[in-house]
């Protein structure tokens, strides 16, 4: 279900954005769709990140290896 929203902005700045748009053979508002979809997966984002930093926290590595160690081939 979509929802309309009003927004103000300067109007040079739209007038440049509709140009752009047409230039992308698309539409100020399906721009704007496609950036809120991203905008609002963003925190989902954030959110897998931090749970898997938070999960890896956990994770004993074990010991440092010595300096022969890490230069053997």
């Amino acid at each position: 279900m979509t929802r309309n929203i009003t927004l103000s902005a300067d109007e040079v700045l739209i007038e440049k954005a509709r140009a752009r748009a047409r230039e992308q053979q698309t539409s100020l508002n399906a721009v704007f769709r496609r950036w809120l979809e991203s905008y609002a997966a963003q925190q989902g984002a954030r959110e897998a990140y931090e749970s898997l930093m938070a999960r890896l926290d956990e994770v004993k590595a074990g010991r440092p290896f010595l300096r022969d160690e890490m230069n053997e081939r």
